[in-house]
């Protein structure tokens, strides 16, 4: 089963997304072939393979940012058309911008559109396959959930509202029935038939996810179904792995400190230290005409300063002031500090412009390069939200282990939020990227942000 930076990913969606490749490679090769001979082609296979491959990637990586590999939602079908006629029209324009600076890879008018019309074909066709896929639950694997309390409804959750959860529930033993709709899948009281049950109905993975656990756990059937070479999962863990986030209200002190994570050698402190050094300075300088202009804007259009700073909670609680671009009145909090909202009245009209596109963001990234802050980490929140934070969200505190960033896995996860039950949720993403912080792992939230940035999601 594929792990992606600690996230399970269903085998039959790399398969999608390879084999769209795959088609979109063979389409524009093919069409090559029927309009250059053999022997010309075989002559120059080298080129015509890497302008082949510049279309299946640059078409791909559009694909991705009009959210068309995000599986887990059914598309109506004039949406799915209407967006992918839009993400290959900005990829003509990109493969456009490309020849020009490179015209020995330039694919020739006739072929390339007739490559066009062949991928769109293909495309089409392929995404209609998968979608029946989808529908009928095809090629996922059947899953035994033991127990039917709290934590067996959230998993069951997770997996029947999202179609591409590549996992089915095939049956549940417990104590007692559950309460909440499982799809369909039958119920066992009996936890010594469960080796029976799952052999009955071809079950390669057990997934225990009791709510109580003391004097509770059927240790000599798990054991034997364990020898004969079934998996079984912690449904704590099994919930982190399909979801990217911790479930904080499920898990113990015990799960987070014997649990693999949560360890910041060194060596990768020094190396995050190095790449936030690197994507500051950079993003400084690239963004200096969007600085300037900005900066004069927000001195004409109202009175006060052009940057605003504020009391933020840094690495192991220690407050620091961090630095934005000014995007509300001067007086906006003459009433003491409250929580951002949607359609804020107290947000200047440019303010509001500066915050979809995370303008306002950009001086943070000298927060960076003084060390009070990390490029990518767990937002920073203000001293008095998190006092009230910490003494009603178990383990909000743990989030300050870490430098806060600018962007985020929680950002990229889940929508802006500006409420207590918003910041549970966010928790539950900051944890799980404190867990399994990697170099890798910041490049992809840096990589996704340009994403949310460009198509200005989540942001108020």
């Amino acid at each position: 089963m594929p792990y992606i930076l600690k996230r399970y990913y269903p085998t039959r969606n790399v398969f999608f997304f390879l084999g769209e490749g795959l088609l979109i490679f063979l389409a524009v090769s093919l069409v090559y072939y029927f309009f250059k001979s053999p022997v010309l082609l075989s002559g120059e296979m080298a080129l015509y393979g890497l302008r082949a491959l510049l279309v299946t990637f640059t078409f791909q990586i559009c694909l991705y940012f009009f959210d068309l590999y995000d599986l887990s939602v059914n598309v109506p079908v004039s949406e799915l058309v209407l967006r992918t006629t839009q993400a290959f029209g900005v990829g003509c324009i990109v493969l456009a911008v490309i020849y020009y600076l490179f015209p020995r890879i330039m694919i020739s008018t006739k072929i390339f559109w007739t490559a066009y019309i062949a991928i769109c074909t293909a495309v089409f066709i392929w995404r209609f396959i998968y979608h029946h896929a989808l529908e009928r639950r095809l090629f996922t694997q059947d899953i035994l959930i033991m127990g039917t309390g709290d934590l067996a409804a959230d998993i069951t959750a997770e997996i029947l509202n999202k179609r591409d959860s590549g996992f089915k529930v095939a049956a549940y033993v417990g104590a007692s029935e559950p309460t909440y709709d499982t799809g369909g899948a039958p119920f066992f009281s009996d936890v010594r038939d469960m080796e029976k049950i799952c052999r009955d109905k071809g079950i390669e993975r057990i997934i225990v996810a009791l709510d109580d656990w003391r004097g509770k756990t059927p240790i000599e059937e798990l054991l034997a179904c364990k020898l004969k070479g079934l998996r079984v999962d912690k449904g704590v863990s099994f919930y982190e792995e399909v979801t990217g986030k911790i479930l904080v209200r499920r898990v113990n002190p015990a799960w987070i400190i014997f649990s693999s994570g949560f360890c910041i050698s060194r060596l990768r402190y020094f190396f995050k230290r190095i790449s936030d050094i690197l994507f500051a300075g950079f993003g400084l300088f690239i963004s200096l005409p969007v600085t300037v202009v900005s900066a004069i804007i927000i001195r004409l259009e109202s009175p006060g300063d052009i940057f605003y700073t504020q009391d933020r909670v840094g690495e192991n609680g220690k407050v620091f002031r961090v630095i934005k671009f000014r995007s509300m009145r001067s007086d906006a909090e003459k009433d003491g500090p409250v929580w951002a909202r949607t359609n804020d009245s107290r947000v200047t009209r440019f303010g509001a412009f500066i915050r979809k596109v995370r303008i306002d963001e950009i001086p943070q990234m000298w927060n960076v390069l003084k060390g009070e802050m990390s490029f990518v980490g767990p937002r920073p929140e203000r001293p008095v939200f998190v006092e009230q934070l910490v003494k009603n969200i178990p383990y909000y505190a743990l989030r300050h282990a870490v430098k806060p960033g600018i962007t985020g896995w929680a950002q990229i996860c889940y929508p802006y939020g500006a409420s207590e039950e918003d910041a549970l949720r966010k928790l539950e993403y900051d944890l799980f990227y404190i867990k399994n912080m990697t170099l890798s792992m910041d490049l992809w939230v840096v990589f996704q942000t340009v994403k949310t940035v460009l198509f200005q999601k989540g942001a108020r």
